[in-house]
């Protein structure tokens, strides 16, 4: 019987991704709308959050360097929890960090397992 392990893992990191990108998105571009509670102009910070959220969004989506990608988007959304909500107070579910700290997991367990079956990082495996 054929494992469908691989082909999940693959299917939740371009889910994730693909939600990552969106935030990106907004933030930079108002696509498909502009990000609620995000001020316009963006600050300096707010920018490099977006055009990493947009970069490494693709990037994971493709499963193109996921360990690296992933982890990187994990030290972003860690970053975004404790600079971003935790200052708003301690429960997740009270100062909206709720969803950074399920990124922050979620691409970490993808930088240890990789990107599944359906990714680039697999088949430039196969090739090699």
């Amino acid at each position: 019987m054929v494992s469908w392990s691989p082909r999940m893992l693959s299917i939740l990191r371009i889910v994730a991704a693909l939600l990552f990108l969106e935030h990106g998105l907004m933030k930079l571009f108002h696509f498909p709308v502009a990000q609620p509670g995000v001020p316009d102009p963006l600050p300096v910070m707010l920018v490099a959050a977006g055009g990493l959220e947009l970069i490494l969004g693709l990037f994971l989506t493709l499963g193109l360097f996921t360990r690296v990608t992933a982890f990187i988007a994990s030290g972003e959304m860690a970053a975004a929890y404790f600079i971003g909500h935790l200052p708003s107070g301690f429960w997740p579910g009270v100062n909206g960090g709720s969803e950074a700290i399920l990124y922050t997991f979620l691409f970490l367990y993808l930088a240890f397992a990789g990107g599944g079956a359906w990714s680039v990082d697999a088949s430039l495996n196969e090739g090699a």
